[in-house]
């Protein structure tokens, strides 16, 4: 389950969701309404905000992660801004937000450095960052397992399609 923001004043050039930059275009929905989606999924242990980006509508994104907890999911988000920017702003709904999220992809897209190996990444600047943990120690703490690089395969790992 993807929940995808709109507005975002990064615009990243080469942006896969560049529908998603302006802050006039998409559509209000209730946020009754996703939880109500969130109610019938099936099969499923989280759920992700992307966008756009959600910190550019972080009360709304709060109310849903807060019911996501409650419904014992995790959530990865992404967005544009670094760890350290969103700390910098020195606002408490970016830190409400923070601490509901697991997982954070941070930072813009960079087209230069874009990489099909970047796992859960479009670019090899961003990073894939254990929020709980990060804010605990006051550091950066990366989830390490998807930065291992893609193991040499040979003929038998693959099938042709």
């Amino acid at each position: 389950f993807v929940l995808w923001t709109q507005g975002c004043l990064h615009k990243c050039p080469g942006c896969q969701n560049p529908q998603t930059h302006s802050f006039d275009d998409g559509f209000l929905i209730d946020i009754e309404e996703i939880k109500e989606q969130i109610d019938e999924l099936e099969g499923q242990d989280g759920i992700t905000f992307s966008g756009g980006d959600p910190f550019y509508q972080v009360e709304e994104c709060i109310e849903i992660a807060k019911y996501v907890k409650s419904k014992k999911m995790n959530i990865w988000c992404y967005t544009g801004f670094t760890y350290e920017v969103l700390l910098s702003m020195n606002n408490p709904k970016i830190i409400e937000f923070l601490k509901l999220i697991d997982v954070l992809v941070d930072g813009p897209f960079i087209l230069e450095k874009k990489s099909l190996d970047a796992i859960f990444r479009g670019s090899t600047n961003q990073r894939i960052i254990d929020t709980k943990l990060s804010l605990k120690n006051k550091s950066i703490v990366l989830v390490d397992k998807y930065y291992t690089q893609n193991k040499k395969k040979n003929k038998r790992d693959r099938i042709y399609i």
